[in-house]
């Protein structure tokens, strides 16, 4: 039986033994440690921020967003409806406000045209902000999600944002290490361009402290009242006073320990990313009808760090669900992108708009391996068995 071969999983090496063994015997295992601090500051300073505040999770990060940034309850705030659903529930149902859905473009993320017509044909602009015409709710925020590390059309939904004054926030959770290379965004990072930006460790996560996040913020008092929260909004740390409701959101001394020692490799985690998309692309992209979804390329402007990697099956007679179970047979895990979050739980009952892209993708994408650790022999196993079906 051939070896087999996972989505996406961490890639751990002695350096992140030594920098885990260097927490346990210290004993600063818990949110004490100053290693947090020193993650918190490595991770500021690669994407060129002032500061950033660790998490125990990503959807941590985006609720301790939504609370520094005041959403309120029953205010509105416009989500993508091709994302996971942790993008979505802690800016909305954690804080008490509703989503608006909407679809996508050709980069997996928001559509741009969508939200404008949302906001120009079903909202009207007053003094104190926009407002929903058919709710009648204040819509406070618009959320970008950076879908698999593909850059969202940063340059039109600021401007978006701007019109209608909108707080954007950017989950860049899947979207570390992409950014813009060219044009006028020019060197900034994904997460770094809106209001507030947060960032995602989980384990399948480009790098990984085996849960964590982070959240960056172009406005220091909300970075700070972020970081207020996540600690139980302790106003006194000897007599244990608190002035208001906190949580217990802060990341371990051992998780940043792990990132530190993560993020040196980054870079090259990237590096690797990028050679094994480009070799699914040449060997499948085309092939009887095969597609490879493209990330945006640096003659557009960005650098991706090409996080997860799509088969799309639209243009072949292929099932998806055959698909991915066929080459699960073959120990080859393979997974279709997230269930469409207006579809689920009780989000139904809200509004949704310009789905249809996102609707093509649900039914047609095949998410192929795409670890960092993933070595091109085993990727060109992966090729054949796709091959294989056609």
């Amino acid at each position: 039986m051939s070896a087999f071969i996972p989505l996406s999983v961490p890639n751990f090496g002695e350096k992140e033994a030594a920098r885990a063994a260097e927490a346990i015997t210290s004993g600063w295992v818990s949110t004490s440690g100053a290693r947090v601090g020193e993650f918190e500051q490595a991770l500021a300073d690669y994407v060129g921020m002032p500061r950033a505040v660790a998490s125990n999770a990503g959807s941590s990060a985006l609720h301790l967003a939504a609370m520094a940034c005041g959403i309120r309850p029953g205010q509105e705030v416009i989500v993508p409806t091709l994302t996971f659903i942790a993008a979505v529930s802690p800016l909305t149902r954690y804080v008490g406000a509703e989503p608006v859905f909407i679809g996508c473009d050709d980069s997996w993320c928001i559509d741009p045209d969508a939200v404008e017509d949302f906001c120009a044909n079903h909202c009207t602009l007053k003094e104190d902000g926009l407002y929903n015409n058919k709710t009648g709710a204040k819509v406070a925020a618009l959320e970008v999600v950076h879908v698999f590390g593909n850059m969202a059309d940063m340059p039109r939904l600021l401007d978006i944002a701007r019109k209608y004054r909108l707080t954007l926030i950017e989950d860049a959770t899947e979207a570390l290490g992409t950014k813009y290379v060219s044009g006028p965004l020019s060197g900034k990072f994904a997460g770094t361009m809106g209001d507030v930006g947060c960032y995602s460790f989980n384990g399948n996560k480009i790098i990984t402290t085996g849960a964590g996040g982070m959240l960056v913020s172009n406005h220091p008092d909300w970075a700070e009242h972020a970081k207020h929260l996540s600690t139980q909004a302790k106003s006194d740390m000897l007599q244990f006073f608190h002035d208001e409701v906190g949580y217990n959101y802060r990341m371990t001394n051992v998780q940043a320990c792990l990132g530190l020692a993560q993020l040196e490799r980054l870079e090259d985690f990237i590096a690797t990313k990028i050679a094994r998309y480009n070799q699914y692309k040449d060997a499948l992209d085309g092939y009887h009808g095969l597609r490879i979804l493209p990330f945006k390329t640096e003659a557009e402007g960005v650098r991706a760090n090409h996080w997860f990697y799509s088969l799309y099956l639209g243009e072949t007679d292929l099932d998806r669900d055959t698909v991915i179970a066929a080459l699960q047979e073959q120990d080859i895990q393979t997974r279709p992108v997230w269930a469409l979050i207006h579809e689920q739980a009780d989000y139904p009952r809200n509004e949704a708009y310009h789905l249809e892209k996102a609707q093509d993708l649900r039914a047609h994408i095949v998410n192929l391996p795409c670890s960092t650790n993933l070595s091109e022999a085993d990727c060109a196993r992966v090729i054949d068995a796709v091959k294989a079906l056609v």
